[in-house]
């Protein structure tokens, strides 16, 4: 069992619990995730013990989003997911809470304070909902690697477009 603390982005909301599963592993690429926090096109969430969430601050400003499963299906068919909670503030998204299980929270992995170690594997999952930019299945294997930078890179995102030829 691990202590692991977390926050919003403004710092007006901060929670914290245990949990037995804390290592950020496994992507989801569902079209909810992807739309509600996944900038890179996925999002990462941890397991942790309903019962030992604590919000130390700001519980008054936490409010929650409940997406619809499949929205292609009529009205009537529909359901919704689980309970979504961020920071209406700066929209960091918190963590997650199903009545299905209700044992568990879902924290966000970008949401928590603590430092947390890398992952031995990753798991990419709900790919037939991602996005074709986003698809791991689908990134190309060059022989020139990513680029990584500490801080921002000396060109632009237009500058970036021009030299791989994509500038529309």
């Amino acid at each position: 069992m691990i202590h692991l603390k977390g926050s919003c982005h403004c710092g007006q909301v901060e929670f914290e619990f245990d949990s037995e599963t804390p290592v950020p592993f496994m992507r989801c690429y569902c079209s909810i995730c992807r739309k509600t926090s996944g900038g890179g096109g996925y999002t990462v969430n941890l397991m942790g013990l309903s019962k030992t969430l604590v919000v130390s601050k700001g519980s008054d400003k936490i409010k929650s989003y409940r997406a619809i499963k499949d929205k292609t299906k009529p009205a009537a068919e529909q359901q919704l997911c689980q309970d979504r909670f961020f920071c209406p503030q700066c929209a960091s998204f918190l963590w997650a809470y199903s009545d299905e299980w209700k044992q568990w929270i879902y924290p966000y992995a970008s949401a928590i304070d603590t430092p947390m170690k890398p992952p031995p594997a990753t798991a990419s999952i709900m790919l037939d909902s991602a996005a074709d930019w986003a698809d791991p299945r689908r990134q190309p294997r060059r022989a020139e690697p990513n680029q990584m930078f500490d801080e921002y890179p000396d060109f632009s995102l237009e500058m970036w477009h021009k030299e791989h030829g994509e500038l529309v």
